[in-house]
């Protein structure tokens, strides 16, 4: 599959809209726990670690094969609950998978390769946990939704009543964040956040 990316993947509306999301590779890392703590920030460390060591391997002997020059991807987060009873608002129960897409040179091998050399320099336990995938979402609803992430909820309405409209359900309860600007750096009202959760057509 080429780099060329769907000119929505990345980039979409502030209405809802359906998207077919291909098979793409990520490195990946597990946690739960409240999005603001420490743990948190580690991990997110931990991912553009081996991401920018990568990104740079051109300027070294180790280059993989089929390099092609690229900006790192965003920050990614599929986000579910651990305990479903618990209300949403309890951020110490979400459960995370994050993750930052890699470009398609980066093979299984390449990946490996690249985490020990950057476990050799960064002392992050998170890199000890860190994995490679492979994730197809196949048909989704997504929206770009601006402001707080504590006002999401109403986004996620907004989706659910189009996916209505449309003749689809949601596939899973679980969504995934897609982190288009960095929030300790602009005012809430201006974080842009894509949101995105798997959808099936109603038969």
């Amino acid at each position: 599959m080429p780099d060329c990316d769907p000119k929505d993947l990345y980039t979409t509306k502030t209405a809802p809209m359906l998207i077919q999301v291909p098979c793409l590779s990520f490195a990946c890392v597990h946690g739960q726990g409240d999005p603001n703590g420490e743990d948190f920030a580690l991990a997110t460390s931990a991912l553009y670690s081996i991401s920018y060591a990568i990104k740079i391997s051109y300027k070294g002997a180790n280059a993989p094969v089929g390099y092609t020059a690229y900006k790192v991807y965003p920050l990614e987060g599929v986000w579910d609950l651990a305990d479903k009873s618990l209300a949403p608002t309890d951020k110490s129960n979400y459960v995370f998978d994050l993750m930052i897409r890699q470009p398609s040179f980066v093979t299984p091998e390449v990946f490996s390769f690249f985490l020990a050399e950057t476990r050799k320099k960064k002392a992050n336990p998170w890199l000890e946990k860190m994995e490679f995938a492979q994730i197809e979402d196949g048909w989704c609803c997504q929206m770009l939704h601006l402001g707080p992430y504590d006002a999401e909820p109403a986004s996620f309405e907004r989706m659910q009543a189009f996916c209505d409209q449309q003749g689809y359900v949601r596939a899973e309860r679980t969504h995934r964040e897609i982190y288009l600007n960095d929030p300790r750096r602009v005012a809430p009202e201006k974080i842009r956040t894509i949101l995105r959760f798997k959808v099936r057509q109603v038969s």
